[in-house]
């Protein structure tokens, strides 16, 4: 059984602000603002890294189309929408873009299932909370 920080996106790490970087997803015009879990990231720049995208949810819903995304392009995350390829009780993966992996809402009331539970292949839209954090993958678990 998977669980979700096996979901990692490939991509480089173009740029280090103190405990920020941008990372620039493969094959996306992405420039994502992300906070490094551990401190000032001392990491390698501008060469292929595998991280996993961590944030939490503040309002989500079930939505009926729509593309994958990741909003703003150029950014720390706000908004993330997309389908769902992993999901339990507390957390879920959404490929939006990159996979990114999301710490569900914990009032009830901020998820709003009017097209479908949320299930593994269900598209969503997500309003993410500040701070959106990253951290290398161990080893090469990418799917």
């Amino acid at each position: 059984m998977s669980i979700a920080t096996e979901f990692a996106a490939k991509g480089k790490i173009s740029e280090i602000r103190d405990n920020l970087v941008v990372f620039c997803p493969n094959n996306t015009n992405y420039q994502l603002h992300l906070i490094s879990e551990e401190g000032r990231y001392t990491g390698p720049t501008n060469e292929p890294v595998e991280v996993v995208i961590k944030g939490t949810a503040r309002k989500m819903w079930t939505v009926v189309s729509g593309g994958n995304f990741i909003s703003p392009i150029f950014g720390p995350p706000r908004i993330v929408q997309g389908r769902v390829r992993y999901a339990d009780e507390k957390m879920l993966v959404i490929q939006a873009g990159a996979p990114v992996t999301l710490e569900l809402p914990l009032s009830d009331m901020a998820i709003d299932l009017t097209n479908g539970p949320i299930t593994v292949g269900s598209l969503v839209n997500a309003v993410v909370l500040p701070g959106a954090t990253f951290h290398l993958a161990e080893k090469s678990v990418a799917r």
